[in-house]
């Protein structure tokens, strides 16, 4: 993890405001995609009885309320995070339906219904303008970003944590943009300009539709656990903040012996209201991409460019003025630049969407 000593005070305060945005964000992001793939079985299960002609729309509403009750009883499981289990099924969930939508996109390759590509995407005409189509560029670089958001973890002191973090950051982000390239490329050849934004609750695919089911239950299982993990963090820095605001405070110390479990007061309460929001924003701001985009393009660069090329020229004591200090300079302008352009997209997206939207009526 960045530390106060890389970085200095003021960059270490950002960079943990940073941290814990992203974390608010994500699980916001995590509630309102599971809920769309939830609604999503629903309706794969009622276009196969009365035909995919047949609108078969849902609330959104009823979903992120289920998906919030999971949550509420799962933020009181402690160490949740360091479930080994947790990062299995993750794993398993991940690939499950990965290897879902690229089977269905092979299949309808081979079968000859894909439809028309190009190398510049959808083109310009009277669905399309270039203004739209720059804007959708941009927020499709947020949601690239978000893609590729992750955590330094600490490790042991043998062997040297530098040496094996660079390799697992290797081994991680190679195997995750081979995968994101294989599911992009695919989906795209199968769909063309007319692809979804999300193949599984887009209706890309229809049928089989159990396999379209069982792919959207393994995200929805996949974020369940994600949810936990990602908000963690945020959970123990509100907790250990207030106990030293409040020491002796019973309400928030105190721990309750039921079983073999632990209830504090504070912990439970905390945590309950805190899933109760997420839900509330998520009801009243579900746009899937738009809101993956700005989380991704807000985060991206001081998480994964700024803070960590600081610590570097900080730790590697890189003379102002060389070579090497400007081009890691030039470097983070470049990708400060994308993240506001991506940010902008990502923000228009958001202004259309609110343009057509009913409060608390999202559906599906």
């Amino acid at each position: 993890m960045l530390n106060k000593d890389g970085l200095g005070g003021f960059k270490y305060k950002l960079c943990g405001i940073s941290q814990y945005a992203i974390q608010v964000g994500a699980s916001i992001g995590y509630t309102i995609t599971s809920a769309i793939n939830m609604a999503a079985v629903k309706r794969s299960n009622c276009f196969h009885v009365h035909g995919h002609k047949n609108g078969c729309h849902t609330l959104n509403n009823k979903y992120v309320l289920i998906f919030a009750c999971i949550e509420i009883v799962l933020s009181q499981i402690p160490n949740f995070h360091k479930l080994s289990l947790v990062s299995i099924v993750a794993t398993i969930m991940s690939f499950a339906y990965a290897s879902i939508g690229i089977v269905l996109s092979v299949a309808r390759i081979a079968g000859g219904t894909s439809s028309k590509t190009s190398l510049t995407g959808k083109p310009i005409g009277p669905d399309m303008t270039s203004m739209e189509k720059m804007w959708n560029a941009f927020s499709a670089i947020g949601d690239i970003a978000f893609a590729y958001s992750f955590y330094p973890d600490t490790l042991k002191p043998s062997p040297p944590e530098n040496k094996v973090m660079k390799k697992s950051c290797t081994i991680g982000i190679g195997a995750s943009t081979l995968l994101y390239m294989i599911c992009g490329i695919l989906g795209y050849l199968a769909f063309g300009n007319d692809s979804p934004g999300n193949y599984l609750t887009g209706f890309g695919f229809y049928e089989p539709f159990w396999v379209v089911d069982i792919g959207n239950i393994s995200v929805v299982i996949h974020l369940l656990g994600a949810f936990q993990v990602i908000i963690q963090p945020f959970f123990a820095f509100v907790e250990n903040w207030s106990r030293e605001k409040w020491p002796g405070c019973k309400f928030i110390e105190e721990e309750y012996i039921i079983g073999k479990y632990n209830i504090n007061m504070f912990r439970l309460t905390w945590r309950t209201c805190y899933v109760i929001i997420v839900a509330i924003v998520a009801m009243m701001f579900p746009f899937f991409n738009s809101f993956m985009g700005l989380i991704g393009s807000a985060t991206y660069w001081p998480l994964t460019i700024y803070f960590p090329i600081e610590m570097y020229i900080s730790r590697a004591k890189i003379r102002t003025g060389s070579f090497t200090w400007i081009w890691l300079k030039l470097l983070t302008l470049i990708c400060l630049i994308i993240a506001l352009l991506a940010a902008a997209g990502s923000v228009r997206g958001l202004v259309v969407s609110f343009s057509s939207f009913e409060i608390f009526r999202s559906v599906s």
